[in-house]
């Protein structure tokens, strides 16, 4: 898993991102459950993963403050 350039996510719309950071909480509960179960082959996508997170909900944050 690669992770997403904050530029290239500073590109998107609100709602793009908000559907992005949905897919990516929902991901991340996926992976946990499969290395809980011993099943995940790249533990590393976890980490990318949190990343990714915190950039959407930093970028999505910056838009909200600046909006008001």
């Amino acid at each position: 898993m690669k992770a997403r350039k904050a530029a290239d996510l500073r590109a998107l719309t609100t709602e793009e991102l908000a559907s992005f950071l949905n897919e990516s909480v929902e991901n991340i509960t996926r992976l946990r459950f499969q290395l809980a179960l011993g099943q995940l082959q790249d533990s590393a996508s976890i980490k990318t993963l949190r990343k990714d997170i915190a950039r959407l909900k930093t970028i999505l944050h910056e838009r909200n403050t600046n909006a008001n």
